[in-house]
């Protein structure tokens, strides 16, 4: 039987993984001046983990997760997502011992079992940012400005970043009941999916993507005119401080997020054309609770995660230029005594760092020169009997094709010059 891959996932390959590293790179390159810092985390949890941050009563929890029981009789779960995983990792090591804010992010693999879609797949990749330790509207400005920084230099402009409060433990619960209380007229017009949560979780019924429902919640009570003047001072003083890190932003008063955990602000960075309905780019916002329900200390926490997939989807073309590394040397080796010395040469170049390629089958120099062609390589550098016994190589400009001579012993350092010069543009 022939072995393929299991629906849902893919293999990433060449031509497509440089991709991964452009956006994985100017992540690491954005958030590194705001003061984070990298942290690995296990690709499988405990399942109370993620039973306990998300909430029993999520699509993820009710529907998605990988969870299996293994040898040893735990129930395991490969995660869904990762801030539990951040705020697990923050308790046990007692990172909130430092005294000051933790800032974390995370880069890899995430499992949840759903229909794979377009964009959507069962093994997807995520990039995630968690700032721990702090109340400040100024964090929850500063890490969404971050995002955005990422987003533009990866020349991503067209996006809207849309914000809402999701108020606190003071003023959430009577607005939930208010809200149940609207829902119920609707229920006979309503999905089975909100017909069947709004008990548990009625602020999903304001997330639904089902036309008719989002039809239904425009008209429901919005949490924006019921917020306590703590939360309301304090989504003004976010936006306040968006305004003046000149951060573009829209209040959007239907906006809540799947996760029970969060609080007071969430965001959305959505594009403003090309993506259909589902075009939610990334999310996050404040979670101040999380880290204490798992037994650490109040410790206020604000994050976000981006769906790689749907990032490098939305990304202009213009992003992938020249992302495929070509060879700056194809080296064209003739005969026994040439292999010898050439591969000398190589290796010295290769620890300078350039990407030299090579024929390994022995082939004619005018088949070489063809696949030096073919590989797009910059420059070849020729090496025959002729060039052994005079001591002096050739190098061929595959742009131009001008002709160098080099002096072996220091062919090297006269190579350096010529691959130098920046590529003509």
């Amino acid at each position: 039987m022939k072995i393929q891959s299991i629906r849902g996932v893919k293999d990433i390959l060449p031509g497509e993984i440089e991709k991964w590293h452009k956006v994985e790179a100017a992540a690491r390159r954005v958030f590194s001046p705001y003061g984070f810092k990298e942290i690995r985390l296990p690709i499988f949890e405990s399942t109370h983990l993620f039973k306990r941050s998300i909430g029993e009563t999520t699509d993820i929890v009710e529907k998605e997760m990988y969870t299996f029981t293994d040898r040893g009789g735990e129930e395991i779960t490969l995660r869904p997502e990762g801030t539990a995983s951040v705020v697990r990792s923050y308790v046990q090591h007692k990172m909130h011992g430092q005294n000051q804010l933790v800032k974390l992010y995370y880069m890899g693999p995430m499992f949840r079992y759903e229909r794979p879609q377009a964009g959507r797949f069962r093994q997807f990749y995520q990039i995630g940012a968690e700032a721990m330790g702090s109340a400040s509207p100024t964090v929850d400005a500063e890490v969404m400005t971050m995002l955005i920084t990422l987003f533009n230099e990866l020349g991503l402009n067209n996006v809207e970043l849309q914000i809402n409060s999701l108020g606190c433990p003071e003023c959430r619960p009577p607005y939930r009941e208010l809200l149940k209380d609207a829902i119920r007229k609707h229920l006979d017009e309503l999905c089975s999916n909100c017909t069947q949560r709004y008990e548990r979780n009625p602020l999903r019924v304001l997330d639904c993507k089902v036309d008719r429902d989002r039809e239904i919640a425009l008209g429901l009570p919005r949490i924006s005119d019921h917020l306590c003047q703590a939360c309301r001072d304090n989504f003004a003083a976010v936006q306040a401080a968006l305004a003046g890190m000149n951060t573009p932003f829209t209040v959007n008063n239907q906006l809540v997020r799947g996760l029970d955990y969060y609080t007071r602000t969430t965001f959305e960075v959505v594009g403003k054309e090309g993506l259909g309905s589902q075009n939610a780019i990334c999310g996050g916002g404040r979670y101040d609770s999380l880290v204490e329900e798992f037994e650490g200390p109040p410790t206020p926490c604000f994050g976000f995660a981006v769906g790689v997939e749907r990032l490098i989807a939305t990304l202009p073309e213009s992003t992938w230029q020249d992302i495929v590394r070509r060879p700056d040397i194809f080296a064209v080796l003739l005969g026994d005594a040439a292999q010898q010395q050439g591969h000398t040469v190589i290796q010295k170049l290769r620890a300078q760092g350039w990407y030299v390629e090579l024929d390994y089958e022995g082939a004619s120099m005018k088949s070489q020169m063809r696949k030096a062609n073919r590989e797009e390589s910059r420059f070849a550098l020729i090496i025959g009997d002729n060039e052994i016994q005079t001591q002096q190589f050739v190098l061929k400009n595959m742009g131009n094709g001008e002709q160098v001579t080099l002096d072996a012993g220091q062919c090297v350092e006269q190579i350096r010059k010529h691959l130098d010069v920046p590529k003509p543009e």
